[in-house]
């Protein structure tokens, strides 16, 4: 008996991942053809977005080469479109009159964009974004023409508007809907992301409806309307406002579609020898956009084409990912909440994350994570298992990690803590046991090896952390991890952090618009990411040379204070190591009293905050904190923050060191001392470690012998314990030795990574190798340190004598 014939329409993801699932299982029983609309092989639609970018070519974003297709016996039709399906003759028959029988058939015809029916949809210049001639098309837009338009805020309308900024043009983003990505996000976190993208420099006009497309004198697109008499410039309109499942064929033959070719749980039409995947099936009610869904059905196709009979299709619990311009983004589930259902919620503005966990019945049941997306993949698989959250519900919005314990700096191995069963890859389905399973089976060594042979991290590449830490984790020294990927600063500019920095040390770069125009800065004057990283960079690596630009500083740097959700201020002296005396805390007092302060609060970092000044009376109750001896603490800045310490020897009798005086010197040597982000040192006097010095940047511990020194801690919202350093002998060790390494990452940190972050990519190795085993490194880094804070001023005094006046000036209006 020879082969039976399978043809396939579409040569999109979803209908080549069956074929692949169908080689697997049973490569020999069909004659494969395929007919693909595009003349390009199956892509990556993932992708295009950073196509658009300019970040990778349509090269690289090719699945299936056409060797692929060849090597496995598929017949292909590139370019050609199926117009007719023969159900008697069970025949198929192309644009071109092609014609070609099948046994079985696989549709596979994705779906269409939805173009707005407005007067004006079919100008030159209005498009659609949904293949790689549409991706073109926006490229060449972009090389003639200024003004965009992205009717959409989607996942889609949000990474051609990202897209085409990062081509050169002035971009709008027209949304219907009150925040963006409402099927995706919650309004805090669309709200969020709202802000983040205008900051990177694009427009959004939302709750508007389009009324017309303008046409210019040449033909082309020039303006959209809106029903509200609105009306703005446009060269070139992108439609992003969601798909349509690509039934006309399917109807046409007679196969049962209701939005979509509908089907079985086995992949069935109505037709049992035609079998429908992708976009433009609907399964129990719900067609599908997102790919990881997608795949599931493919895999479940594949079975039943093969014979197998034994898988079935019940549904998908969809999640999405997002990166645009940087900005994390996660949601799953039933992330809206309702009746019966509980919200778990970490809101963190400032520092740009959000999450919100919705519980019901002791299970989670939804979730949506912004700027730290790290434990989506594992709150996706509570999700989906309907696990019982109760015993870890006090923990469950830090994360996984927060639940492991005797984790150092790096914390546990994410992929050790995963079950076999638990997905790695969302966009391919891949499991963490099909990855292990292929690095053992097929002596697999690299990330690209896993690409090839299970699709992980091949997509998005939001998992390719996750899928390295597998592969170290399974073959040990043999994983040599490859060289970073290269990540531009900001959209601005396509040199990374580490080129700028090099650039400004080796050609003595002293001021912002000399970096521009050396580096060929994209927009005239940055943005609101490197600007503040810029003049960082330059006042670290060229101190006393480099003038400080305060208006590229964040607001809290520019008035010395906090501002606050009500828009008053809070106001931190600073208290060395912790220590105060009657004198200030009268001070204090008096001036509470005098500005009506609302709230005194001591903190962790042993000081007194100051809650609720306003903003008029900030350089009044600076001069009278300062006239006793009261000076800034630095708590807005990205700076020093605070030293914390026990009591030491000085009181406690299982001290071993006089942790308050160490303390009290350490602050006063780092008095003014700017960094990539906020710095806090804690010194304990025994290693009973009652200063917490464990989880901060610098954490020393006095024993008998002389001190510890620990690094990289953190105590925020993932907590990082301090890795040991070394060990030293006296207090004069302790300085130089933690000034070496705050001096090292105030050099070689990018602006706004912690310590954690900082060591994490450069490795403790490194630290160990400049700060303890390089005495000449280690010397010359500490009296680069000193000197760079050689006559440090305090700024509230600063702001008091009117040297600052101007900005402050320039602030309240």
């Amino acid at each position: 008996m020879g082969k039976q014939k399978l043809v396939m329409v579409g040569n999109g993801m979803a209908g080549i991942r069956t074929i692949e699932e169908l080689l697997k299982i049973a490569p020999d029983q069909y004659e494969i053809t395929v007919f693909g609309a595009e003349p390009h092989p199956n892509y990556n639609r993932i992708l295009l977005s950073p196509v658009l970018a300019g970040e990778m070519t349509v090269q690289e974003i090719v699945l299936n080469d056409l060797a692929w297709y060849r090597d496995n016996g598929i017949k292909l039709h590139l370019g050609k479109k199926v117009e007719k399906i023969d159900r008697i003759k069970r025949q198929v028959i192309a644009d071109d009159g092609t014609v070609e029988p099948y046994d079985r058939m696989l549709l596979a015809t994705g779906s269409y964009p939805f173009m707005l029916p407005v007067p004006g949809n079919d100008l030159p210049g209005v498009i659609a974004y949904r293949d790689i001639k549409d991706t073109d098309d926006m490229i060449e837009a972009a090389k003639h023409h200024h003004h965009a338009v992205v009717i959409g805020g989607g996942l889609l309308g949000l990474e051609a508007a990202n897209g085409l900024k990062l081509r050169g043009m002035d971009v709008t983003v027209v949304h219907i809907e009150s925040w963006l990505l409402e099927r995706q996000l919650d309004q805090t976190a669309g709200a969020m992301l709202r802000k983040s993208l205008e900051d990177r420099g694009l427009k959004f006009l939302l709750e508007k409806h389009t009324e017309a497309l303008i046409a210019g004198e040449s033909g082309r697109v020039a303006a959209v309307r809106f029903k509200d008499g609105m009306q703005i410039p446009a060269e070139l309109v992108v439609m992003a406002v969601g798909i349509r499942p690509n039934t006309a064929l399917a109807e046409a033959a007679g196969i049962y579609c209701n939005r979509g070719v509908v089907v079985s749980d086995t992949m069935q039409t109505y037709d049992p020898k035609i079998y429908a995947v992708g976009e433009c099936v609907n399964h129990r009610g719900t067609v599908y956009g997102l790919v990881a869904p997608l795949f599931e059905q493919a895999k479940v196709c594949a079975n039943h084409l093969g014979n197998y009979g034994i898988g079935r299709y019940t549904g998908s619990v969809s999640s999405t990912k997002l990166k645009v311009t940087g900005i994390d983004l996660f949601s799953a589930g039933n992330f809206m909440g309702g009746e019966g259902t509980e919200e778990i919620m970490l809101n963190d503005a400032a520092g740009g994350i959000y999450k919100k966990l919705v519980v019901k019945d002791n299970r989670l049941v939804g979730g949506v994570l912004f700027g730290d997306t790290a434990d989506g993949s594992w709150y996706l698989q509570m999700l989906r298992d309907g696990k019982d959250v109760h015993e870890i519900r006090d923990h469950l919005l830090f994360g996984q990690s927060a639940l492991s314990t005797g984790a150092g700096h790096q914390g546990q191995n994410k992929a050790a803590l995963m079950a076999d069963s638990a997905e790695v890859c969302g966009c391919n389905g891949v499991s963490k046991g099909t990855i292990v399973k292929a690095i053992k089976e097929k002596g697999l060594f690299t990330l690209d090896d896993i690409k090839k042979y299970t699709k992980a991290s091949s997509s998005c590449g939001s998992c390719t952390g996750l899928c390295e830490q597998i592969l170290s984790s399974t073959i040990g020294g043999a994983y040599t991890p490859a060289a970073s990927v290269k990540k531009p600063m900001c959209g601005c500019i396509d040199h990374s952090h580490d080129e700028v920095r090099k650039a400004i040390r080796e050609h003595r770069l002293i001021s912002i618009p000399e970096v521009m125009a050396f580096l060929e800065w994209k927009t005239p004057n940055g943005c609101d990411k490197c600007r503040p990283a810029l003049n960082y960079y330059l006042i670290s690596t060229w101190p006393h040379v480099a003038k400080d630009d305060p208006q590229s500083r964040f607001v809290n740097e520019r008035v010395h204070a906090n501002i606050q959700k009500d828009g008053s201020f809070s106001v931190v002296p600073r208290m060395w190591g912790g220590l105060t005396t009657p004198n200030e805390l009268r001070a204090i007092a008096d001036a509470a009293e005098k500005y009506q302060i609302q709230t005194l609060k001591v903190t962790g970092g042993q000081r007194i905050d100051l809650l609720g000044v306003k903003k008029e009376d900030l350089p009044k109750i600076w001069a009278d904190l300062n006239q006793a001896g009261l000076v800034s603490g630095h708590a807005y800045g990205k700076s020093i923050r605070t030293v914390k310490t026990c009591v030491g020897s000085e009181h406690c009798r299982f001290g071993t060191k006089l942790a308050m005086d160490m303390g009290v010197k350490l602050e006063k040597m780092l008095f003014n001392m700017y960094a990539p982000h906020k710095v806090k040192l804690a010194v304990s006097g025994c290693p009973r470690n009652c200063s917490e010095a464990g989880i901060k940047d610098v954490g020393v511990i006095g024993v008998d012998s002389g001190y510890e020194l620990y690094v990289a801690g953190n105590g925020g919202i993932k907590t990082e314990v301090a890795q040991f350093l070394c060990k030293v002998h006296d207090d004069d060790e302790v300085m130089e030795y933690a000034g070496a390494f705050l001096q090292l990452y105030r050099e070689e940190g990018h602006y706004l990574d912690r310590t954690c972050h900082y060591v994490e990519r450069v490795g403790m190795d490194y630290i160990k190798q400049c700060i303890v085993e390089d005495t000449q490194q280690r010397k010359a880094l500490y009296a680069r340190l000193l000197d760079s804070l050689k006559g440090a001023k305090d700024p509230w005094a600063d702001r008091v004598a009117g040297v600052q006046k101007h900005e402050y000036q320039k602030l309240e209006a």
